[in-house]
C-alpha cells in the first residue's frame, strides 16, 4: 500500500517480538497509518532470534546495536524492560550518550521464567542460593531474576551470569554449565516442549524511552495505536503467534506457543511513584544504575499533556 504524502515520519526500534508485538500488530495492521503516522521499525539485534548473534550482550550497553543507533540519531524512540529504561535513561547524558525522556510505561507485560533442566536436581527457588542464574546482563531478565529470586534468597546470594543467547542459554541449562536461566516467549514454550522445569514466572513491563525530537502529540499517536493492538492481540492471540513463532524456526508448531502468556494494555503515563519505587529498588543492589537521578530529570509524559 502506498505510503500517503501527509503521515508524519517516526523511525522506532524493535529486538525481540514478545517485548515489541504491539508495535509490529499496528504497524501491520495499519493502526499507526490510522493515526497519521509513517511508522519505520529498525530490528536491532535481541536473544530470542535462533542463531542470534551477541551483539544485544556486549558489556558496555551503550556499544549495543539499539543503543548506538538510538545515539547516532538513526532511531527516536525504543522499548525495553522498565528497569533497562531506567538505567539508559539515568545513565546516556553522564556517559556521553543522547539523552532520552521515559514517556511511558508500556503496552507489553512480557512473560519471564526461571527453568532448570529436566532432570535436575533443583525443584525450589531457594536452592539457587549462591547458584548463577544465566540472564541478558542489564536486561529484562537480569532485573527480573533479582526480583523474583529476593522473596526466597537473601540479596548477596543472588547470582547471575551471561550464558548468551536465549539459544545458548537453554543449550547450557540442558548441559548443566549453569544450573537455571531466565527465558521469554518463544523460548518458555520451546523449554516446555523440550520437558525444562519451569521453577517460577513473572511478567516485565515495558517502559518506552523517547528523544525530545518526538513531540507529545506523536507519541500520543503511537500508543493510541499500540493501545489498539494490545485490544487485538487479547481478543485473538492466536493470530499474531506467527511472529513469535518465526523467531523459533522450527522448533515449534502453532498450537505449542503458549499464548496464554502474551499480555498487552494501553500504555500509561510513568507516575513519580512508580519512577521513586523502580529507581529505589534499582539502588538498592550494587552498579545496577547510577546515583543522583529525579523525577523530572529522566520522565516526560508529554503525550498527556
Amino acid at each position: 500500500m502506498p505510503i500517503q504524502a501527509d503521515l508524519k515520519p517516526v523511525r522506532i526500534s524493535i529486538m525481540n517480538a514478545v517485548h515489541d508485538l504491539a508495535v509490529l500488530v499496528a504497524r501491520d495492521e495499519g493502526l499507526f497509518r490510522d493515526q497519521g503516522l509513517d511508522v519505520e521499525i529498525i530490528t536491532t539485534p535481541g536473544t530470542a532470534q535462533v542463531n542470534a548473534d551477541r551483539q544485544a550482550l556486549r558489556e558496555g550497553i551503550f556499544e549495543r546495536t539499539m543503543e548506538s543507533l538510538y545515539h547516532s540519531g538513526d532511531v527516536d524512540q525504543y522499548r525495553m524492560c522498565e528497569w533497562g529504561v531506567m538505567k539508559r535513561t539515568v545513565e546516556a547524558v553522564q556517559c556521553g550518550q543522547r539523552a532520552a525522556k521515559i514517556v511511558a510505561l508500556g503496552a507489553a507485560m512480557s512473560k519471564m521464567a526461571i527453568i532448570t533442566a529436566p532432570h535436575s536436581h533443583i525443584y525450589e527457588p531457594e536452592q539457587l542460593k549462591d547458584t548463577p542464574v544465566a540472564v541478558s546482563p542489564f536486561n529484562g531478565s537480569h532485573f527480573t531474576t533479582l526480583k523474583m529470586l529476593e522473596g526466597f534468597v537473601k540479596k548477596e546470594h543472588i547470582l547471575v551470569v551471561n550464558a548468551g543467547t536465549m539459544q545458548e542459554r537453554l543449550e547450557a541449562v540442558g548441559k548443566g554449565v549453569v544450573a537455571a536461566g531466565n527465558f521469554m516467549e518463544p523460548w518458555i514454550s520451546v523449554a516446555q516442549k523440550q520437558g525444562f522445569r519451569i521453577l517460577m514466572e513473572s511478567h516485565s513491563t515495558r517502559s518506552e524511552a523517547a528523544s525530545d525530537d518526538l513531540d507529545g502529540a506523536t507519541l500520543a499517536a503511537m500508543f493510541r495505536a499500540e493501545a489498539r493492538a494490545a485490544d487485538m492481540i487479547h481478543q485473538h492471540p492466536d493470530q499474531y503467534a506467527h511472529y513469535l513463532l518465526k523467531e523459533a524456526k522450527g522448533l515449534l508448531e502453532p498450537h505449542e506457543l503458549q499464548t496464554w502468556r502474551l499480555l498487552y494494555a494501553p500504555p500509561v503515563p510513568y507516575t513519580r511513584e512508580r519512577f521513586q519505587a523502580t529507581y529505589e529498588w534499582m539502588l538498592s543492589y550494587p552498579d545496577l544504575v547510577a546515583p543522583g537521578a529525579t523525577y523530572e530529570t529522566v520522565v516526560d509524559n508529554r503525550a498527556w499533556e
